[in-house]
């Protein structure tokens, strides 16, 4: 191929000033490795990708007046590994709150959401006893070691990979906090306690081919990554408490009396929302099965986690969902009299429904039996099947709360990312689908206005501000999740949808990766990958912009320069600047004397071997102003270079 001399006159002298330079910006070797056969250079998984499975038979009861939990568990524990494991490990997540877990040791002495607020009480587990369960049930005891908030069970027999399986039996009790570091805890009320129970059972850690055993211990800020698997949980408690749990209630007739279970069948074939137990007959004896203690059984399946309320003071409603497929769920509330009205939690059950619909439709079919909302002390916290949200919470917050939690369902309870690490891959992720469900619900009742991206790039980009990969929540200042976890990844997606591939692209690549990584552990990379993949667009220079470095974006509308100054008909040069390592593609309106205007758009690669760019454009009049990014959807955080000419 002969090299010829480039032409030059599209383009002008490039500046010294500025901060960019496109051989970091769009340099390569973003993935520090090549797919394999667990996961695909294509971002999904690969021909020999496994993940070990994790099944739960769980029979617990509960103390209302000594907040006590106490329970059995037998986990089947199931290595499809190509390795022989020697131990397993366990999550111990009640151990947080002992005044000496590593959680309490670096919770700051000014207070935080994490952590039990201070609370003095005989907190974290008793484990009662630790058992290997061999032929015809019969249990052996197994050394094991408690270390903070990991268990590690040390096997008398390495455990075969390849599907091999072992069924250990724990018995444990706890205390509940009253404050659980926002995930559970009690909210009293003048009808009696409201108990949220999560992280209440000793769980397995995850195995897997990215870290093998991944064991950083809960102190808080970092949520949690779990295996599959089926859960079949009885709990028992005093009869006049009414309990919900993630899953499918396998026994209403034994828990419920004739009138309620009538309106609970009711409910299970009503498109409005059905009373179940009403704000009147909270302490009516009635409506309550003359027991001393009821046992109520319930079973969710190919799930990571199970979680669970139980109080005398609920008002429970319920309605049915229907999912693309035809299947049906229920969509039920569970809130005290306090929280009752329809502007607060009488219209929690429809923002269930509608949030869960509609998601189902855009993403990927909800797969549950049951979505439950449980009004209590925590502000909002997602589990498999239920959530449990802020009881003062009203309209568009309560709105809000519900879409953001159940949005969960989608991240990470479907793609099971690992939260531990990158809070981002779920949080953020919700954010996003959830500003799409927002401007859907109910004619866009609570439609916000599109944020000023010139505003929050400010904040995304402040030097105090760490990037959004770093190592985990545990690793950010806590006044940062919001931005790092929420609210710049999920600025990220939009901009990546919107402003750079299109919908149409971004959302089939975005179901791919859902599709591809449902009920599975996707990395970063397997992200990543896969919209690239699906969408057929390098976007690594925004991978390494956006997420792996916290990089500002300033372009600059350098000068208009007209072809002839006598005759603005032939047309003029306009000249852009890139002054940041961050780079976007290009809108810019171009507003004539006349008073009309127009667009322009020009793609990324502009900014490849160049920091400034000269284009021709056809004017067939005088130009009034060019402004970059006008409609502020680019987070271009120095507006005062904008819009040629400079503002005086």
């Amino acid at each position: 191929m002969l090299l010829l001399k480039a032409p030059t006159q599209a383009q002008t002298v490039q500046p010294t000033t500025g901060n960019y330079s496109y051989t970091e910006s769009f340099a390569p070797f973003f993935y520090s490795k090549n797919g394999n056969e667990y996961r695909a250079a294509s971002g999904e998984p690969g021909p020999r990708y496994w993940q070990n499975r994790a099944d739960y038979t769980i029979e617990a009861s509960l103390n209302d007046q000594l907040n006590l939990i106490t329970g059995t568990e037998i986990i089947t524990y199931t290595n499809n590994s190509p390795q022989k494991l020697p131990y397993l490990w366990m999550q111990l997540d009640q151990n947080l709150f002992r005044k000496d877990s590593r959680g309490s040791a670096i919770t700051p002495y000014v207070g935080s959401r994490n952590g039990g607020r201070g609370q003095d009480f005989d907190a974290g587990y008793k484990i009662l006893s630790v058992k290997l369960v061999g032929e015809k049930n019969t249990s052996t005891d197994v050394p094991y070691i408690i270390e903070d908030t990991r268990l590690q069970i040390q096997l008398p027999k390495e455990l075969s990979g390849g599907g091999s399986s072992i069924k250990i039996r724990i018995e444990f009790s706890f205390i509940s906090p009253t404050y659980g570091s926002d995930r559970m805890g009690i909210q009293e009320t003048k009808n009696g306690k409201i108990f949220t129970v999560a992280q209440w059972y000793p769980r397995m850690c995850v195995y897997d081919d990215v870290q093998g055993w991944n064991t950083i211990p809960y102190t808080g800020p970092g949520e949690f990554y779990l295996e599959y698997g089926d859960f079949d949980v009885k709990l028992t408690a005093p009869a006049q408490l009414f309990v919900v749990c993630s899953g499918e209630l396998l026994n209403p007739a034994e828990v419920y009396t004739p009138e309620l279970l009538k309106r609970w069948n009711q409910a299970a074939q009503s498109e409005k929302t059905v009373i179940i137990r009403a704000a009147n007959e909270l302490n009516n004896p009635t409506f309550i099965k003359n027991k001393p203690d009821l046992t109520w059984h319930f079973k969710i399946t190919n799930s990571r986690d199970v979680a669970w309320a139980a109080s005398a003071a609920f008002i429970i409603d319920a309605a049915k969902m229907v999912l693309p497929s035809g299947k049906k769920s229920l969509a039920i509330s569970a809130y005290p009299i306090e929280s009752d009205g329809n502007i607060a939690w009488g219209r929690s059950t429809e923002y269930v429904k509608k949030s869960i619909e509609f998601n189902s439709k855009k993403w990927f079919e909800y797969p549950y039996p049951a979505a439950t909302a449980v009004a209590g002390n925590p502000g909002g916290m997602e589990y498999p099947g239920i959530v449990f949200c802020g009881y003062r919470a009203k309209t568009a917050g309560l709105w809000g709360v519900h879409d953001h939690e159940f949005g969960h369902t989608w991240f990470p309870m479907i793609v099971g990312s690992n939260e531990r690490l990158y809070g981002w891959m779920d949080e953020g992720f919700n954010t996003f689908i959830n500003g799409i469900s927002t401007d859907s619900f109910n004619n866009g009742e609570y439609a916000q206005r599109a944020p000023n991206m010139h505003q929050l790039a400010k904040f995304y980009m402040a030097p105090t501000v760490e990037p959004i990969l770093s190592n985990g929540p545990d690793n950010l200042k806590e006044r940062n999740n919001g931005t790092l976890l929420y609210s710049k990844p999920g600025s990220g997606l939009d901009i990546l949808r919107n402003q750079i591939l299109g919908p149409e692209r971004f959302d089939y690549a975005f179901k791919t990766y859902i599709r591809n990584w449902a009920f599975k552990h996707p990395t970063p990379d397997d992200f990543f990958r896969t919209m690239e993949n699906a969408a057929g667009e390098s976007l690594q220079w925004f991978w390494r912009g956006w997420f792996a470095f916290n990089w500002k974006h300033d372009v600059s509308v350098r000068e208009v320069k007209y072809r002839d100054n006598a005759d603005f008909t032939k047309g003029c040069l306009i000249t852009l600047d890139n002054l940041e390592k961050l780079v976007m593609p290009v809108v810019l309106e171009v507003k004539l004397k006349s008073g009309a205007t127009d667009r322009i758009k020009l793609p990324v690669d502009i900014w490849m071997r160049n920091t400034s760019w000269t284009f021709p454009y056809a004017s067939t009049e005088e130009i009034e102003s060019v402004t970059y990014d006008p409609d502020k959807v680019l987070p271009d955080m120095n507006e005062s270079n904008n819009t040629w000419p400079a503002k005086k």
